[in-house]
């Protein structure tokens, strides 16, 4: 039986439609200019109407020492009073893909749903740019926004990360060099089915090879490409991390039919064991961002109402 028939029916319409068009998924075109672009434009055929609730700015800010500047993309609610809360927000793609702008309508949607100040940072991407670009660009994005809270109209005390996939994997080494660097204080973590392990050795990474959506060649690629030939540590590969004791709260959810399934359960459970609270989700039938291509199955309304509710209380 193939991994496939395990997704929940109403999700895998849209995944079979996205299969019929492009055979293998995207992960089957090897030119990574060409993967980007697909994959920018089938995000692009996806986009919600602007949100009037919303107001966007786009701004660049320092980047790690050394490095280049990095832009990142602040959302606003326009009618909200008072000091809000704050959330980080890491956009996925496997490290190679991906971008701000292909993820603003969920970064809209928190700032508008939460009530938050929402700054999304755009990294470096592999190949081009290996390891630690990627974290060492979340992490001066995320100490930029911490150090203008009172400017940006958040409080301090109340911040958040959001990141899913890759933005995920990101979260987690975030908070790490955050914990271990001595860095901005977080109420909050919340890695989406994240993308932590790149020894690709759990059941669910072998399970994984023909749902079309980060299937195991293309998660072994996107880590071949990532860590560029390094040794990885636990900033680079949180699975990795011998020491998770001192991070903030977390919520971690994640699908049955994901790639990622076994090595997020694994890690939910060692943050518990290291004192971590955690909420942690593992919903039957849901195949990676399976909530982002059927977002109006039921399945996918259960996931957002999960995680809604799980910041709101986190900020409160």
């Amino acid at each position: 039986m193939s991994r496939r028939d395990l997704i929940d029916p109403e999700s895998r319409v849209p995944l079979d439609a996205l299969l019929e068009a492009m055979p293998g998924g995207f992960n089957s075109i090897p030119d990574i200019v060409q993967r980007r672009e697909t994959v920018a434009n089938m995000l692009a055929g996806m986009e919600v109407p602007e949100n009037p609730n919303v107001s966007k700015e786009d701004r660049t800010v320092p980047g790690p020492a050394g490095e280049p500047d990095i832009t990142v993309r602040i959302y606003r609610p326009v009618n909200a009073s008072g000091t809000l809360p704050g959330i980080y927000f890491i956009h996925g793609g496997g490290m190679i893909l991906g971008s701000v702008a292909g993820e603003d309508p969920t970064a809209t949607m928190l700032c508008d749903q939460i009530g938050a100040v929402v700054v999304s940072v755009e990294y470096r991407l592999a190949p081009e740019n290996p390891y630690p670009a990627q974290v060492e660009d979340c992490y001066a994005g995320l100490v930029w926004m911490a150090k203008h809270a009172d400017e940006l109209g958040f409080d301090p005390e109340r911040l958040a990360i959001y990141g899913a996939s890759a933005g995920g994997g990101l979260t987690i080494a975030t908070a790490l060099l955050a914990r271990d660097r001595g860095g901005p204080a977080l109420r909050f973590i919340m890695p989406i089915y994240p993308m932590i392990d790149d020894r690709n050795e759990t059941p669910s990474s072998h399970e994984i090879t023909d749902v079309g959506i980060w299937d195991r060649a293309g998660n072994i690629e996107a880590w071949g490409w990532y860590l560029g030939g390094k040794e990885p540590d636990g900033y680079a590969a949180p699975a990795r991390c011998e020491d998770l004791s001192g991070l903030p709260p977390a919520f971690i959810d994640v699908g049955t039919v994901d790639l990622f399934r076994d090595e997020d359960i694994a890690f939910a459970q060692r943050l518990m064991q290291a004192g971590v609270p955690v909420e942690l989700h593992v919903h039957p039938g849901a195949y990676h961002a399976s909530e982002t291509f059927a977002p109006d199955a039921a399945l996918s309304k259960r996931i957002w109402g999960l995680r809604l509710d799980a910041l709101k209380r986190a900020l409160a």
